[in-house]
């Protein structure tokens, strides 16, 4: 059977859909090397023709001109794993002439599985590895295999739903989340995907309450076990996403919540952790799968490779139940194909189609080459670039005039796990200014003005392109104490505000290691210096809400 790509060409915002014609598969591969990036992915990856970016403002290519802090949102390819992207695309080619396409790809794909779990330090035939598109097409994935273990019919709990990603409120219900999906099928958004929609419930909790503030890790484990408890009444069956982390860098529920599920419901929930952020450390990975959850990651965010490129890891125990399950994969062929499945798992792989999403693949490429380099960096220079910069960070961000910096939400648990990321790595901000904060809308302005290179005639530090992350929504705040358990108290009205993020990467690290200012403590200084032009460019649009940068950025919405 021919495989075939999903999208071969470098599409724009507003393009079709495209679908190639049976037997096209290995033309695609001489495709241009940026339009290959951007393929096999949903809408969000098109690239918009005034700018060359896409949704998130990201190129295809390197941009090392960019200050970029973005890394909990999306961050452009570096030169270095682009050159291996493009190294990757050659060894392909010649392994096709070879052994043939289907089984050339096959085994470079099973291959960077091997490659994965040895980078994160995984017992190799311990785990797993399924890839995906993005960690919301492996959400899907992750709810099939839940649906396959535990029957079709189940509740699926979203911990942090309002600190998710966009799409979860309809992965958990098992229906589309775009208008396309990546092997390019057009479908409708929210509609029921076949096979994986019937009989799933879905309760969401968020980490805000009902009057706009965040309830603390106790009350968020009480609503959590409450949840659970209500769904596996009647002998019901639960599908539990946990948050590890959130946008702002949060986890929950805790371990001492996990435990007591584990304790009054063994074999009826089955735990998926969202660690798309990737902002934990290997440790606690390897405690997940030790105890059994499925975890979703990707290979971009912390780790700076391109969006999207998402992946399952499953745990040996609950994966050797597979091949003999009889569960449908009818629906989920749209969104992914026979090669992200591994070859241990003959019986589910032959549910899927024979598709070769070279996008994918060579995201991951990109991703696998960040992940090898970040963890060649001794384990003591990761930890002191990741505090340094931190506590750098913090000092620049409190010191600002209209920045006011959210505190961290943490439950009190054991954070040796973690290592290096045991500080914090996402450091979310609000934005006051005359005695009010900025509006969700407002601060989606600021982040697209942030990304332009500002018209001549404001200072310097306005002229550079600036990525961080995307604006988190927060609901109705007020600009009073900004502290845990209190954001939303205050002296002034209460009014809808969002945080933006500033971040610390993998790319951060390797990059410090790599240079050569004046040892790695003139790096560190000289990152240090760019965040801070990220925020005076932040304080110079504050100050000029009326300016052309504001008016280009309603434009551009």
């Amino acid at each position: 059977m021919p495989m075939v790509n999903a999208m071969p060409r470098l599409p724009a915002a507003g393009d079709p859909i495209p679908r190639n014609p049976p037997g096209s598969a290995l033309a695609d591969l001489f495709e241009p090397l940026d339009g290959l990036l951007v393929s096999g992915g949903d809408p969000r990856l098109r690239l918009d023709p005034a700018t060359g970016t896409n949704e998130y403002g990201c190129r295809p290519h390197p941009c090392p001109d960019t200050l970029s802090f973005a890394s909990c949102t999306a961050t452009s390819i570096s030169e270095r794993a682009y050159g291996r992207v493009s190294q990757a695309r050659d060894e392909l080619m010649q392994s096709v002439i070879k052994v043939g396409l289907e089984a050339a790809f096959d085994a470079r794909i099973e291959a960077m599985r091997e490659e994965l779990k040895a980078a994160l330090g995984l017992p190799p035939r311990e785990v797993e590895v399924v890839f995906a598109p993005s960690g919301t097409d492996a959400q899907l994935q992750a709810l099939w295999l839940a649906q396959v273990w535990l029957g079709p019919a189940l509740t699926t709990v979203i911990v942090a739903a309002d600190q998710t990603g966009s799409g979860t409120a309809d992965t958990a219900r098992g229906r589309h989340f775009s208008a396309a999906t990546a092997s390019g099928s057009v479908v409708r958004k929210g509609e029921p995907i076949e096979g994986l929609a019937d009989g799933v419930e879905s309760v969401a909790i968020s980490l805000r309450d009902e009057t706009g503030g965040f309830r603390s890790p106790a009350q968020t484990d009480t609503l959590v076990l409450d949840a659970v408890e209500q769904a596996v009444a009647n002998d019901g069956h639960v599908m539990l996403q946990i948050m590890d982390s959130s946008k702002l860098g949060w986890r929950a529920p805790s371990e001492a919540c996990l435990d007591q599920i584990a304790a009054r419901w063994p074999g009826r929930v089955q735990i998926v952790v969202d660690a798309c952020q990737m902002r934990l450390g290997r440790p606690r990975l390897r405690n997940y799968l030790a105890r059994g959850y499925i975890v979703i990651v990707t290979g971009s965010k912390f780790f700076t490779g391109p969006a999207f490129s998402g992946a399952l890891l499953v745990p040996g125990g609950v994966s050797s139940m597979l091949d003999s399950a009889s569960g449908s994969a009818s629906g989920l062929s749209a969104y992914s194909g026979r090669s992200d499945w591994p070859m241990r798992w003959p019986g589910v792989r032959s549910r899927f189609p024979v598709r070769a999403n070279f996008g994918q693949w060579l995201r991951w490429e990109a991703a696998l080459e960040e992940i090898r380099c970040y963890f060649g960096v001794p384990d003591e220079i990761r930890r002191t670039v990741l505090a340094a910069f931190g506590q750098g960070t913090e000092r620049i961000i409190e010191a600002s005039p209209s920045l006011r910096l959210l505190p961290r939400w943490q439950p009190a648990e054991d954070r040796s796990r973690d290592e290096e990321l045991a500080p914090a790595t996402i450091f979310p901000f609000l934005i006051s200014h005359r005695g009010r904060l900025f509006s969700p809308g407002e601060c989606r302005k600021v982040y697209r003005a942030l990304a332009r290179i500002a018209a001549t005639g404001g200072p310097a530090t306005a002229a550079r392109a600036c990525q961080i992350g995307q604006p988190v929504a927060l609901g109705d705040v007020a600009l009073g104490d900004v502290a845990l358990g209190n954001l939303a108290l205050g002296e002034l009205e209460r009014q809808p505000a969002a945080a933006l993020r500033i971040c610390a990467s993998a790319r951060l690290v390797t990059e410090a290691f790599a240079s050569d200012q004046n040892g790695m403590g003139g790096a560190i200084q000289h990152e240090l210096e760019r965040v801070g032009v990220i925020v005076a460019k932040l304080e110079w649009l504050v100050a000029h809400p009326d300016g052309q940068e504001f008016a280009d950025a309603c434009h551009e919405a």
